[in-house]
């Protein structure tokens, strides 16, 4: 007789319907493990505003009942754990989701002694704010330090786990997968859409998916429409989806900056913002544009969602060269990389597959094909084999 599948609680600073893409993953992936049989629930904040998925109502059980992220958090959500008789701790952990609050740090200690097995899987390694002179020592220490405690510890790009590596040698590298499903629009259905968003059919079309921040590198996506514009060329952009997640308000401030740069560049007709849209609209605008810009300032690589979202529905993209090796996508073959903060070498390689039709359309195939290595089912099974692996010895000298 089989063994049953583990109980997994995962452990979330924002679930849908706020708005981020560690909420978005959170969801696929809890979703894509019930589907493998696996019970599965989520706790996350009281923003979430989800009862618990009643029997036979979903797959996945939702408890938003964490007021605030401090050290209260740590022990409601262990009692919790005891309460659904939860398996596995697994924490979702990115620098903002967590109130700026140190005590979700310390959280796998409390919960190994709690009798749960905990795993950690960073969507980031950017450091916290603690107070004021904390230098950087101190906030990566805390960031890096319940990687090293937790049973598991994941990370999403081959550049976190290289960074990890040397104190958590047996961390994982499990990609990210597109909350937005694949869609592919016939010719007449694309002009459609295309005139509904107030394109002409000649007019060039570069395409922006996802929250802004300064990692995202929107600056130089304004700049780079600046030189389609003097270079003569009818170009356009189309800023898809929400503009700020719900975790980091700072966002607001640079989004703030990147209105005020439109405005003193001229270009202000020439963007325009979809707001929020229901996924399958998300789908349809992705696949009306030219090109697909993702100027990530540190490059392109697996924790971007939002990169996979446009290989999921076959865009041509242009997007910044990997910090780490990404032999899954290759340049000239699925996309085009370009250097960060380039936008000269961005608006070329915009105008490359404008003017090439031959290679537009092979990019396009390529990213479709590319996309199946970033199934949610994929990732499910990865998380399987983690929770099946052997565990590492805990080195006591990282507590």
């Amino acid at each position: 007789m089989s063994r049953p599948l583990p109980r997994v609680l995962f452990v979330t600073g924002e679930y849908p319907p706020m708005l981020g893409g560690v909420g978005a993953y959170t969801h696929e992936l809890a979703h894509a493990l019930a589907r493998l049989g696996h019970p599965v629930a989520v706790v996350t904040h009281r923003q979430a505003t989800r009862a618990p998925g009643a029997a036979g109502a979903s797959a996945v059980a939702v408890y938003p009942w964490i007021p605030r992220w401090g050290w209260g958090a740590l022990f409601h959500v262990a009692r919790l754990a005891r309460h659904w008789r939860a398996e596995w701790v697994h924490v979702q952990y990115q620098t903002a989701a967590y109130g700026m609050h140190p005590a979700i740090h310390f959280a796998p200690d409390l919960w190994r002694r709690w009798g749960f097995r905990v795993a950690w899987t960073y969507h980031d390694l950017r450091v916290p704010y603690l107070f004021p002179k904390a230098g950087h020592r101190l906030r990566r220490w805390i960031t890096w330090r319940p990687g090293r405690v937790a049973h598991r510890t994941v990370v999403t790009n081959e550049a976190d786990r290289r960074q990890l590596a040397p104190s958590r040698p047996d961390v994982v590298s499990i990609p990210i997968g597109s909350n937005i499903r694949g869609r592919r629009l016939s010719a007449s259905q694309r002009a459609a859409r295309r005139a509904q968003r107030g394109y002409l059919p000649d007019q060039l079309v570069v395409g922006y998916f996802g929250f802004l921040n300064p990692s995202k590198g929107g600056v130089t996506l304004i700049q780079t429409l600046d030189r389609l514009v003097r270079a003569g060329r009818d170009a356009h952009l189309l800023m898809i989806g929400e503009t700020v997640g719900a975790s980091d308000p700072s966002n607001r401030a640079y989004l703030a900056e990147l209105e005020r740069l439109i405005a003193a560049l001229e270009l202000g007709p020439r963007v325009r913002w979809t707001g929020p849209e229901p996924e399958h609209q998300v789908a349809a605008d992705l696949n009306i544009v030219d090109v697909l810009l993702m100027p990530y300032v540190d490059g392109a690589s697996t924790r971007r969602g939002t990169l996979m979202a446009g290989l999921a529905n076959g865009c041509a993209i242009v997007t910044t060269e990997p910090q780490a090796p990404l032999p899954e996508l290759v340049h000239g073959r699925d996309l085009l990389y370009v250097p960060p903060e380039d936008p000269e070498a961005a608006a070329q390689a915009v105008l490359q597959i404008a003017d090439r039709p031959d290679l537009a359309a092979r990019l396009r195939e390529n990213a479709c094909r590319r996309s199946q290595l970033f199934t949610w089912e994929t990732i499910a099974r990865g998380h399987q084999r983690l929770y099946r692996s052997p565990e590492a010895p805990l080195r006591p000298n990282l507590l």
